[in-house]
This record gives C-alpha cells, structure tokens and sequence, in this order.
C-alpha cells in the first residue's frame, strides 16, 4: 500500500513539474452556415492541411504548437465584425485567414488593423479594402480590377459580345466587379443595354429576365454569388430565354452547377488564377485533401492553404507569439513557393500574382478554357 502511495506522489509531482505545451492560434472567419458555407468550409479545410502538416513536423517555435479558431461570419458584414473583436481580444490569436466575402473584409479591416493582427484573404477580391490603407490586410487571390477587365476583354474578342446586359448583387464583391466589367466593356466597343441590382437571398427574377429578354442581349454579365446565380440562369431557361451568360469567380463554385443542374450547361466565368488541377506543385494537396474530406476541394481551397502557410511560415521565423513580429515577417515575404505559384505581396498586400483563367461548364463540370487575356 505504501509503495503504490509514492508511486501515485511521485506521478502527482511530475505531472506538476512538466511544463504545459503552449498553443499559438490562427483565427478561420467564413460563411460555415447558411447559402454560403461550401466556401468557408472549403476555406476551413484547407487550413485544416496546412495547421495538421506543421504541427506534424514538431512545435511551431520552441513549447508551442498551432490551434485553428473557427469563426462563422454567416457572409453578413456585422457578424464579421463581431468576429474580428472576438479573434483580436484572444491573446493567443497571432493572425487571421479570412475573411471569405470582399464586404466581410471590408467591414473587419479596421479590428485587425487596430489589434496589429495579420489577416490574409484567399477570396476577398475588390480593390478597394486594399486602398484603405490598412497594413494588416493580406490576400493570395487577384483583385477584381484585374478579373473584370480581362473578363471584359473575353467577352469582346472570344465570345463576340456586342449587346451585353449586366446584373449584380449589390454587394461589394458583385457591383465591384460588374462596375469594372461594364467600364471595360464599354470601352472596347460594346453596348451595355442596362445595369440592375438584386438582392442576395431574393428568389423569383422573372420580371426582371422577363424585361432583358425583351433587349435581346447576346451575353448576360452576373456580378454575385453562385445561389443567386444559380437561380437566375434556370429562371432564364424557363422562360425560353437562351443567351450566353458569363460571371465572375462567385459562380465558380462546384455548388453552382448542382443548383443549376442542366442549365448551366455552357456558362462562362473567370477566376482568379489558373487551373489549380494542373499544376504539379499542387497534386499532393488536392489527393489529400480528397481522401481527408471525401469530396473535391473548392475554388479558394489552395489560395487559403498558401494563406494559412504563409502565417505558418512567418510565425516560425518570429520564433515567438508576438502579433506585431508575426505581421512584420508577413509583410517580409518574399517569392513564397506556395502551390498556386511564386507568392509575393505588394506595398497594398495584394498578391502580384495577377493571371486570370476562363472555364465554362461542358458536362457538368466546370472546363478550363485558357487564360482570359
């Protein structure tokens, strides 16, 4: 009896002795919920891969390993905010990948900036959240200025648009890209016979298909989100309305071809890069993420994978927990070879990375065309 008394001290006592592992977190801020969630969710999965693979090499720095705080934003610019307080009040949290929407961004770029957390955007694509000045923000994606004017360009010399009508959603992301895309258009010589908002979550657009129709466009420019995008090139169909329909990379979401089903047979969008699927520096991170998650990654999955390690990669060179250190490295880097090319960030935090690829739907999938321009 005594002998198993001092064994129990003794374990008592080391248990005491031995240091706790510490945890340094990454915030993950997306729409997990609701119309949306396929994108944070594949935002989450990717960094998922990418926290897993490092902490699998050993501690991040010297008695710490990496933890993912996952936040659901639900795509609503006041979630997102709220989200950004709770991520800049936690010590722990040394950066931010996120948020998925440009308007989420938009609205939570002043916490992050006012916490000196670093937040890296794989999607967020307007050109104006990196005009406002905040040395915090970060994205691995393209902007909209670049993606709408070689759409534009696509537009006018391949598919020989001349009479284009244009539709957006009002959000930051959907009327950013559409202003862009009807500015260039007009400029290469088209005609825009008219320009209307809808609003996310809306559900019958057959009066306003039911008035374009009646303008004979031969293309449709929709600046939003796949759901909406969805709904209003079946709603066309049902009204006998057979026209070319061309959108940004909201719609390049494998969810939009199950909305539409059929009738996004031929649909055209951009996106902003090329196609991930054929580059080999990408192949092992696309198996595994299929067999980890039984299911095709989505469109921003390797731009966030690249976010998170570039975080990842910034945090071990800082050697320590310091928020202000880990965004000064992040600002620092330098041709980071992440698998969707040569990551570098300008003075803005925009990626130079600056290629915009075409795909259309052919069979249910989305198809590489080429680059847009």
């Amino acid at each position: 009896m005594k002998q198993k008394l001092l064994i129990l001290i003794c374990c008592v006592l080391l248990s005491l002795g031995a240091k706790k592992q510490g945890v340094i977190k990454i915030g993950c801020v997306g729409p997990i919920t609701g119309d949306q969630a396929s994108l944070g969710l594949d935002q989450l999965h990717a960094l998922q891969i990418a926290v897993d693979e490092a902490n699998a090499q050993g501690e991040i720095i010297p008695g710490y390993r990496l933890e993912i705080v996952s936040l659901d934003d639900q795509h609503n610019p006041s979630q997102a905010v709220a989200m950004a307080k709770r991520l800049a009040s936690d010590p722990q949290v040394a950066a931010v990948v996120g948020h998925v929407n440009s308007s989420c961004s938009l609205a939570a770029g002043p916490i992050y900036q006012n916490a000196r957390l670093a937040q890296i955007s794989p999607s967020s694509s307007n050109p104006e959240i990196s005009r406002k000045g905040y040395d915090t923000f970060f994205r691995t994606c393209a902007t909209d200025d670049i993606q709408a004017p070689q759409a534009a360009y696509f537009a006018f010399t391949r598919l020989e648009a001349r009479k284009v009508f244009i539709i957006d959603d009002k959000t930051t992301y959907g009327k950013g890209i559409a202003d862009e895309f009807e500015q260039e258009i007009l400029r290469l010589g088209a005609g825009v016979l008219g320009h209307e908002g809808i609003m996310q979550a809306d559900k019958d657009f057959s009066p306003l298909l039911t008035k374009i129709k009646a303008l004979a466009p031969d293309l449709i420019f929709f600046g939003g989100m796949y759901p909406e995008g969805a709904l209003l090139v079946r709603q066309a169909k049902a009204l006998g309305f057979n026209v070319k329909w061309m959108g940004g990379d909201g719609i390049y979401v494998k969810a939009f071809i199950d909305l539409a089903k059929e009738d996004a047979e031929g649909v055209y969008c951009t996106f902003i890069g090329a196609d991930v699927s054929s580059m080999a520096g990408a192949k092992h991170y696309i198996e595994t993420y299929t067999t980890r998650f039984g299911q095709e990654r989505g469109p921003y999955s390797a731009y966030a994978y690249d976010a998170a390690n570039i975080i990842i990669d910034a945090t071990r060179k800082t050697g320590k927990l310091d928020r202000q250190a880990i965004l000064a490295q992040v600002k620092a880097t330098k041709d980071f070879p992440g698998i969707v090319g040569v990551t570098n960030f300008d003075a803005k935090g925009d990626s130079t990375i600056g290629l915009i690829g075409v795909f259309r739907v052919k069979n249910q999938a989305f198809e590489y065309v080429g680059s847009a321009k």
